[in-house]
């Protein structure tokens, strides 16, 4: 399975990230651990959405849709 998810800031919940992954909770703890470079200045972060793939292509084009700007915005308001 392939997970495309939204992480959000603990401490500035206005802050989002979106990525791709085969394991959830070592992502987690490895954005928590500051080793994800462009995440390690705002840790802690917690899942805020995450949904399940089993076509790694779909899961690689939701995530670049979720990075686009209408994406930002479908998931601002829907997710």
């Amino acid at each position: 399975m392939k997970y495309v998810y939204i992480l959000q800031t603990i401490n500035h919940p206005i802050h989002f990230y979106v990525g791709l992954t085969e394991d959830l909770k070592e992502r987690l703890k490895a954005h928590n651990a500051g080793k994800v470079p462009h995440t390690s200045k705002s840790a802690p972060w917690k899942i805020k959405t995450y949904l399940a793939f089993s076509d790694e292509i779909q899961a690689n084009n939701f995530e670049k849709y979720l990075k686009s700007a209408s994406g930002r915005a479908f998931a601002k308001k829907r997710l």
